[in-house]
């Protein structure tokens, strides 16, 4: 079953490549990729990109964090790649991992439906309308987007300090939309060896901040992993595994639908795209091994503070301080 799982999973990041290497973006050449091309031979960045990754795969799984959140700001501050390029791959990359795990968590009933559809509806809709914002802004004024892109993360930082998850969050009344959409349910936790009821509490303003995720996720590339689960754990009571499962289901939707606007206007283009994805998937699969033994708590802590630098630097590049290079 595990071998099934796997060779299934290989297929869809296969099938995910070649359907980037088919869209429009790809006759797109080696010299529009960087604004340093003419310096490195066109390999160079690729190269230098996939062992990026393989570091960032590796943090990402280790610090519990989506990779797209950490690819976007920090590729677009350290590689001399235009901002719109490196926002439609960070889709790309958080879509590959939602494909990845997303059928295991189906068959487990980890992933809830009912619960993840009226969600996805909501996000994937103001998803597109961020990402043709971004791109509109982005035409005006990379600036602006780069400015935004960094308070942004400064904001996700602040946020993944904070936060708590709780397990099994205690729910003692339903509300009356929660109870209409039926959003609740039962798994099998195997630590407790126990089933687990749940459902879901403060659910219009769950929805109405799935709206803000949406725009926020198409609009930097970020997908939308970072708040999804704070929203639907801490905010309307989900438990943390129902929370996490639904969560990847979400991002195959909303991210797909971001996506696409990206890649319509040719900014997924396979020579950031390749590279980025293999090298992210290959350090997860690494990173998965390391967590047996490493300290996840100290990575994470490690991670926001990449976060933060990376914010503020993204922040400094689009107000052209020049204070952090």
């Amino acid at each position: 079953m595990t071998n099934i799982r796997a060779r299934s999973a290989g297929w869809l990041i296969g099938a995910l490549m070649i359907f980037v290497s088919s869209c429009p973006a790809a006759a797109t050449t080696a010299e529009q990729v960087a604004v340093g091309a003419a310096v490195h031979p066109w390999w160079f960045w690729p190269i230098i990109l996939f062992f990026f990754c393989l570091v960032l795969g590796i943090l990402a799984v280790m610090a519990g964090v989506g990779g797209g959140v950490l690819y976007v700001p920090l590729v677009s501050g350290f590689f001399p790649f235009h901002i719109d390029f490196v926002r439609g791959v960070g889709l790309m990359v958080a879509l590959a991992g939602a494909l990845a795990a997303g059928p295991g968590l189906l068959r487990r009933n980890l992933a809830n439906l009912r619960l993840a559809l009226p969600v996805a509806l909501i996000a994937s809709t103001f998803s597109v309308l961020g990402a043709m914002l971004g791109l509109y802004l982005s035409a005006l004024n990379p600036d602006i987007i780069q400015t935004c892109l960094g308070a942004t993360i400064v904001g996700i930082a602040v946020l993944l300090l904070v936060s708590k998850n709780t397990e099994k969050p205690v729910v003692s009344k339903q509300d009356a939309i929660g109870l209409a959409l039926g959003l609740g349910g039962a798994y099998w936790d195997d630590g407790a060896r126990e089933s687990v009821q749940w459902k879901t509490h403060r659910t219009l303003l769950g929805l109405f901040m799935f709206i803000l995720v949406g725009l926020l996720a198409g609009m930097f590339g970020l997908g939308a992993g970072w708040a999804n689960v704070p929203v639907l754990n801490l905010l309307m009571g989900a438990p943390l595994k129902v929370s996490v499962a639904t969560s990847k289901f979400l991002l195959s939707i909303t991210d797909t639908s971001a996506a696409w606007i990206y890649m319509n206007r040719g900014c997924v283009i396979p020579l950031i795209g390749v590279p980025s994805i293999v090298g992210l998937m290959l350090g997860s699969l690494i990173g998965v091994k390391i967590l047996a033994v490493a300290k996840p708590k100290i990575i994470r802590y490690m991670v926001i503070a990449v976060l933060f630098f990376a914010g503020l630097k993204a922040i400094d590049k689009g107000l052209g301080l020049g204070f952090l290079g």
